[in-house]
């Protein structure tokens, strides 16, 4: 071995010694791979990647000088000349040898600008590593794919001359042309293989399959290392795989090659946001990029952090060294001109997109072209279904995985959904335009929002309550349970959402206001914030089609998680909620009737408002119970227990609450949905607090208990969160500290998980007081500290008041 080598291998494994690592925890702390590791204190991988020197550099501690001198070694072994033997054995014809003519005009140039790319690299040179093992019996064969434009051909050309010394019986670069019109035909590529190997034109056999026997046979004790470029298919690569044991065949190919076997797969995606920088100031100079590095972030960015995208901007912009960078990002940030700004000379991204585009067959395209139509980053086969018309998901999803198989669009998770390349979303809006009548576009449009509308409302329904009023959901290929339902809300939640502004923007309120009223429900199971903002927009479907009821509805529901009254004035909201009442009256609707008394109450109450509570509760049971719905008796009875709980009347309240937990215990005939389990769970967490009023301290711990099963059975991080809280304070109720404080802690967690700044100083201040009766005062100042430092993102007058509170018990401490 050479003596940079030498003294890369010893200097690793001297500073990895030192720091007292073993090359697993090396690994795990730097991020690189054992086996890379591994084979750089064997010698074996002679020059890794600056990325790879710089990412073992904390965990060994290494000074500045340390560094310098590690990353100088590498760079030397990267870059020094090296001596190839051209001896031959009689036994086989001679090959030429990588200083041969023949063999330097095959290999293309390398990029001085090569950026990034050094965990592939490292791979890449792991496999070769691994080639010297001389047991094995086959070779290795490497597909890079990725989409069009992430530089597969470069990092294929940079790892053949890094890797040069591993194979001294050459590097032979083979164009396969895969995405012309006429890809090489495999016997050609072997022809040119053949003579590259030293054959003599007159003595290549005919036959495809001849010329390949006589590949393998030429390759099969020799070390050399094969670039197939450009796969078109499978069927054009597979006579190609000729490389004998110790020999690496890379193949790139925009196609994921699927139907090869035994091959490895590296995928290449975009470059990380860094290693786009790098690249456009490798092209136009550190000095631009230092001068204006906002801009320069933002273009890379407006180039989706492309390698050709960026090289094509660098390009226009080294050929004007007096341009500032920002000149170029009002065209990239139009969205129409954005791919006509990225050309540069004979480098146009448009046509590099195109002629994977034209490959694809006609069903695959026309889904590609219609996917641009989707308002968020990532979508699901029912989505394509919609915009094709297609008859099953099914049969959508098979072209979407054509799509994936060409590079055209990523997997992404959870599994089963996909997503654009930035550039080639901008494409295939363009391909849209162009080649599809706006009527067509309509259609399609129209089909996805409906669609998405209606697949939302099916899965709303899963989680309304069984009482008898909401409809059954819907059925769809979608999902068949609340779970799949939540699950599907979840990863749609922005696309379900662009249907319901679309909706309302096209006057199809009652469809809006339909998925309003059932996904309220699914709020209350922890939902997501894209539920009020739906409700948002039902305010405004209800006021465009003067539905006083619903208009009501849905400021109460938005004022009771916002803690506003959206703007309106306690007389203002008062008179809506009246106005609800005469509507639902003068519809005969007892139930509406009910609710509207319901929001006026807790209207009343909340604003300050004088309100005679129990009258205008029992008025509403009176209504449900009329219209025989016994969830509203029982939701009514509920919050009047809440009522008479707060003014100091708990056995009153007592009673209501013992009256609600037998109905939902069992409600409706004995059959539950997840909403009925949350109403059960908020039950007992509320009623647990009247029980410990009336010094029932264990049945309240109880009844928590059955709580937290209920929110954790169904995801419910408020309930939890709020259960944990109760429970601690039951607990320090009980003197039993210890328990209380852990109680909190995990309360604690879930707040901050659920960025809720006002509760977790509530918790922390009540940890601060049982870390004091614990005799721990280091750890109720911390938590005090803690609580201080939430205060700035609390209402100022709240926050005030918290602050003072909080400052003198920590001068008091």
């Amino acid at each position: 071995m050479d003596d940079s080598s030498d003294t890369l291998r010893e200097l690793l494994k001297t500073y990895r010694v030192r720091a007292g690592l073993t090359q697993e925890e090396l690994s795990d702390r730097s991020g690189i791979s054992v086996r890379a590791i591994s084979d750089m204190e064997r010698g074996t991988a002679k020059s890794p990647q600056r990325r790879t020197i710089e990412s073992l550099a904390p965990p060994l501690a290494l000074t500045d000088e340390e560094l310098t001198r590690l990353q100088k070694v590498a760079k030397q072994a990267r870059t020094r000349p090296v001596s190839y033997s051209t001896s031959t054995t009689t036994s086989r014809t001679p090959s030429p040898s990588i200083g041969d003519p023949l063999l330097l005009g095959m290999l293309p140039p390398d990029l001085n600008d090569f950026t990034g790319r050094e965990h592939a690299l490292d791979e890449l040179s792991a496999i070769a590593a691994e080639l010297t093992d001389p047991s094995r019996r086959s070779g290795r064969y490497v597909v890079l794919s990725g989409p069009p434009g992430t530089g597969k051909t470069s990092l294929a050309v940079r790892a053949a001359r890094d890797l040069a010394a591993e194979f001294p019986d050459g590097c032979h670069f083979l164009k396969l042309r895969g995405m012309s019109a006429q890809p090489n035909p495999p016997s050609e590529v072997l022809h040119l293989l053949l003579r590259s190997l030293g054959i003599n034109a007159a003595h290549i056999p005919a036959e495809p399959e001849q010329r390949a026997s006589l590949c393998r046979s030429l390759l099969q004790d020799r070390r050399s290392l094969i670039v197939l470029d450009d796969a078109a298919d499978e069927a054009q690569v597979r006579q190609l795989l000729a490389g004998g044991p110790r020999c690496l065949t890379v193949i790139t190919s925009r196609h994921l090659l699927v139907g090869l076997h035994g091959v490895q797969r590296i995928s290449l995606d975009v470059l990380d946001h860094d290693d786009a920088v790098a690249l456009l100031s490798s092209v136009i100079g550190p000095t631009r990029v230092a001068q204006e590095r906002a801009a320069a972030s933002e273009l890379v960015e407006l180039c989706g952090r492309l390698p050709l995208a960026i090289r094509i901007i660098g390009n226009r912009l080294a050929s004007r060294p007096v341009w500032p960078l920002t000149h170029l990002i009002g065209q990239l940030r139009d969205q129409s001109r954005r791919l006509t700004a990225l050309t540069a000379g004979d480098l146009d991204v448009r046509s590099v997109f195109d002629l994977s585009y034209r490959q694809l067959s006609p069903n695959a395209a026309t889904a590609f072209r219609r996917l641009s139509l989707v308002p968020a980053a990532d979508f699901s086969a029912g989505a394509a279904m919609a915009l094709i018309d297609a008859p099953e998901e099914d049969d959508a999803a098979i072209l979407l995985e054509e799509l994936a198989d060409a590079s055209l669009l990523q997997p992404s998770q959870p599994y089963g959904r996909y997503q654009f390349h930035d550039l080639l979303r901008v494409f295939a809006g363009e391909r849209l335009a162009q080649e599809e009548t706006p009527d067509a576009v309509a259609e399609a449009e129209n089909r996805l929002v409906d669609w998405l509308m209606r697949t939302a409302t099916a899965a709303g329904c899963y989680f309304a309550p069984t009482d008898g009023v909401v409809v059954p959901p819907a059925a769809t290929p979608s999902f068949s349970d609340h779970l799949g339902a939540g699950r599907w809300l979840e990863e749609e939640a922005q696309n379900w959402l662009a249907a319901v502004k679309s909706s309302f923007d096209r006057g199809e309120h009652q469809k809006v206001l339909d998925l309003a009223a059932v996904m309220h429900w699914y709020a209350e199971l922890g939902g997501t914030e894209t539920v009020w903002d739906l409700l948002d927009v039902a305010v405004r479907s209800a006021v465009a089609t003067d539905h006083r009821f619903y208009e009501a509805v849905h400021r109460h529901y938005l004022s009771w998680v916002r803690r506003s009254q959206m703007g309106l004035d306690t007389h203002e909201a008062v008179e809506l909620s009246q106005q609800a009442i005469d509507a639902a009256a003068a519809q005969g609707n007892a139930v509406h009737e009910a609710w509207a008394r319901v929001y006026l109450a807790n209207t009343k109450l909340s604003s300050g408002t004088p309100v005679d509570y129990p009258e205008l509760m029992g008025e509403a049971v009176r209504l449900f119970e009329q219209a025989d719905y016994r969830l509203g008796v029982n939701l009514a009875r509920f919050m009047l227990a809440g009522y008479l709980h707060e003014i100091g009347r708990t056995e009153e309240a007592a009673e209501q609450y013992a009256v609600c937990l037998q109905y939902f215990e069992h409600p409706y005939d004995g059959r539950k949905t997840p909403s009925d389990d949350i109403n059960y769970a908020n039950l007992l967490l509320r009623s647990s607090h009247n029980l410990a009023a009336l010094d029932q301290v264990d049945r309240a711990l109880g009844q928590l208990d059955m709580a937290l099963d209920l929110f954790e059975r169904h995801g419910g991080t408020m309930g939890r969160a709020r259960t944990l809280q109760a429970s601690g304070q039951f607990l320090r109720q009980k003197g039993e500290l210890r328990q209380a404080h852990a109680r909190l802690a995990e309360a604690l967690d879930l707040f901050e998980r659920a960025g809720l700044p006002q509760s977790q100083v509530e918790v922390l201040a009540e940890m601060a007081e049982l870390s004091d009766q614990l005799r721990d005062p280091v750890a109720a100042r911390g938590e005090r500290e803690r609580a201080m430092s939430l205060c700035d993102r609390l209402d100022p007058a709240e926050a005030a008041k918290l602050r003072k509170n909080l400052t003198e018990q920590l001068n008091a401490s």
